[in-house]
């Protein structure tokens, strides 16, 4: 029995895929914990008997509360590093040392924005791992290359950092672990030569799925399989920009209502939620109204919603894509920022979606967008295709040898 902890960010997108590969470790009789800001969150996806260790760190109202909506570009990039990465890597190190000290793992998995993960567990000797739960990082490590300005000043604040809360003489970069990088996608998605320069530690091992706990009431009875049905949603990250491409996109399908059928997430009531199950009934009427073409929900367990889904309209965020395509979606993407315009290009190269520009489009726009992803079948295929190396790479459960290889332990059976 090996023990394996995990240093998370406050993030749900960056929880998530960890969730499946702790529960194979704890299935394979290991002991698993976690180390996060947020301990709260992590019991939320995690389940209420995940052992947590708290540490310092912003507990943030979505996933990205921290960060002015209006930053774009550079300007995001630098306050991402200088305002939220940093701090939250100087706030957790304390704790983090902490629960190294009294957990004691055989192997920290350190996601790849909680730098404190990796630089405590190097100052302490532990052997650690990446998690990386979007491989657009992979891209922009390549793409530093040909910047070298932007290179230097990451390298100075991570010098900087390292010196303040790991080992002074360490060389690891705490986003790429010298000893392992589980990199949640794959090559056929990610793209050809991506990651060449973090060498043969990358294990791509695809998504990580599990059943996560949701109070999400939805109301099945309301789809119509006579029709194509969409999900649109902006994640937990854009509730604060998304209320004019909510709208856009609810216009464009109400216009397609013949055909089509809706599923808007709407967490912040942008649009005036009309899916509360105390309203609407099985045939999806409310205050009078008979409203079978846009069913709009603050919440919705998207799993297993997209079993029964036809084309994504999202952001592009990581997780979403991954999830759509695990499903063999097809999809329109309208990037908003940080890594998303790199996973939106992903998609496209693909031949898995179409991209659509966030700040502009018009429900025409997206009507038409729309219209292709689910009737010519070129993006289907590719969708398809990307599922089946999804599906080869084996998720949670290859995640999971490959952190017992790291752990020397060997590998246990595989739990059913």
């Amino acid at each position: 029995m090996s023990g394996f902890l995990f240093v998370v960010p406050p993030l749900v997108g960056h929880i998530n895929p960890t969730v499946g590969v702790a529960a194979e470790l704890a299935a394979r009789g290991h002991r698993v914990a976690w180390a996060s800001a947020d301990p709260g969150l992590v019991r939320r996806l995690a389940g209420d008997e995940a052992v947590v260790f708290p540490c310092a760190g912003p507990v943030l109202t979505g996933e990205d509360g921290v960060r002015p909506a209006e930053l774009r570009g550079p300007e995001a990039l630098k306050f991402l590093w200088e305002k939220f990465l940093v701090p939250l890597a100087e706030a957790m190190a304390p704790g983090v040392r902490a629960a190294i000290g009294e957990f004691g793992p055989d192997v920290v998995v350190a996601d790849q924005q909680a730098f404190a993960g990796g630089l405590v567990a190097e100052r302490l000797r532990v052997p650690w791992a990446t998690s990386s739960t979007t491989s657009a990082e992979f891209t922009f490590a390549d793409a530093l290359a040909g910047m070298p300005k932007v290179a230097d000043w990451l390298d100075t604040l991570l010098h900087d950092l390292r010196g303040r809360i790991g080992d002074p003489s360490g060389t690891a970069d705490p986003r790429f672990s010298p000893h392992l990088v589980l990199a949640f996608s794959t090559p056929e998605l990610v793209g050809p030569g991506a990651g060449a320069g973090a060498g043969d530690r990358i294990r791509w091992v695809g998504p990580s799925m599990a059943t996560r706990p949701t109070s999400a009431d939805f109301p099945w009875t309301w789809l119509d399989p006579a029709r194509a049905t969409v999900l649109v949603t902006l994640g937990t990250a854009n509730t604060d920009v998304g209320a004019r491409f909510l709208a856009e996109c609810r216009d464009a399908l109400r216009r397609r209502a013949d055909r089509v059928q809706a599923v808007i997430v709407d967490p912040a009531n942008v649009l005036g939620a009309n899916g509360d199950l105390d309203d609407l009934n099985d045939m999806g009427e409310k205050d009078g109204k008979d409203d079978k073409d846009v069913l709009i929900r603050s919440s919705v367990p998207q799993l297993p919603l997209l079993e029964r889904i036809d084309a994504v309209v999202c952001h592009a965020g990581h997780n979403t894509v991954c999830e759509a395509l695990w499903h063999g979606v097809p999809l329109v993407v309208a990037p908003i920022r940080d890594d998303q315009p790199v996973v939106a290009g992903q998609v496209v190269d693909a031949g898995a979606g179409i991209r659509v520009r966030f700040g502009r489009v018009t429900a025409p726009k997206l009507g038409t967008a729309i219209d292709a992803v689910l009737h010519e079948p070129g993006y289907r295929a590719a969708a398809e295709r990307i599922r089946a190396t999804f599906r080869a790479a084996g998720g949670a459960r290859a995640a999971a040898t490959h952190l017992e290889e790291l752990a020397g332990a060997t590998p246990s059976k595989e739990a059913p």
